[in-house]
């Protein structure tokens, strides 16, 4: 690539999630672009080595625990200096109607999504708020749009980081701190692979998707990449939906599967 087009160079860039699926796209990207990437995981062993692979730094952290998110920003700047972009890609999901929920169904997606996403924003937002600024990333989900049984606790939380989303870019804007979020559409990834499996479904997401297709890791990763770098920054508290126009339809229901299995039954194979 041209590096005189470089987007993120020399930036300090923490990418949570970093070892796999979007995560690891936008580690690669940001790299491609010169920062200095900073690749998370639960597991250190593949964050090391994904960061190896990509010439920065890896790092343990579950943004479950407040102390762990703590201390990884307190890292980050004792051995960088500074952050200058945070991407958070921790998730996990678990499909259950409401009436099958129960409270140990519950607190780890609320832990994860909302809770855990709250902590990365606050002590990240804190530190670029100390150190002149920055911008920090979340991900929300088409669910949060697009209303479907299956995904109560998942969505409901989504849609609880975006409007957080909000409100933290009022309350950290004065110090030039950006809070953005991007709300993905159903991605192949190592998370939603076992879903892919599964052709009808697929096929009838696609039906709905305008754009026909889709999407792909680097679709998350570019936006990522626009959201980190100077050329958004005008802007902050804003949720981009990376659905290729599908928050304009609806999420397929279980009539849909079942037309559409009468029609295509080649997609049961």
């Amino acid at each position: 690539m041209d590096t005189t087009k470089q987007r993120l160079e020399n930036k300090v860039s923490v990418v949570i999630g970093g070892s796999t699926g979007f995560g690891k796209a936008t580690v690669e990207l940001f790299s491609e672009h010169g920062a200095r990437v900073i690749v998370v995981g639960r597991r250190k062993d593949l964050a090391e080595q994904v960061a190896q692979e990509f010439g920065g730094k890896g790092f343990a952290c579950d943004v479950v625990e407040d102390g762990q998110v703590k201390n990884l920003v307190d890292s980050v700047l004792e051995t960088e200096g500074a952050i200058d972009v945070v991407v958070n890609y921790a998730g996990y999901q678990e499909s259950r109607r409401i009436r099958e929920l129960t409270p140990e169904h519950v607190r780890p997606m609320v832990e994860v999504q909302l809770i855990g996403a709250l902590q990365v924003i606050q002590h990240f937002g804190n530190a670029m708020a100390s150190n002149g600024g920055g911008s920090i990333i979340s991900t929300s989900s088409l669910t949060a749009h697009n209303p479907s049984t299956g995904h109560p606790v998942y969505a409901a939380c989504k849609s609880g980081l975006e409007y957080l989303t909000e409100i933290a870019a009022l309350d950290y804007g004065p110090d030039g701190v950006r809070v953005n979020c991007i709300a993905a559409h159903l991605i192949e990834t190592p998370m939603t692979e076992g879903i892919f499996q599964n052709k009808l479904v697929i096929e009838a997401a696609r039906l709905q998707t305008p754009l026909g297709r889709m999407g792909s890791v680097s679709d998350i990763a570019n936006t990522a990449l626009f959201l980190a770098s100077q050329e958004s920054s005008y802007i902050s508290g804003q949720t981009i939906v990376v659905d290729g126009a599908a928050s304009t339809q609806k999420l397929p229901s279980a009539f849909d599967l079942e037309y559409l299995a009468s029609a295509r039954p080649e997609l049961l194979e």
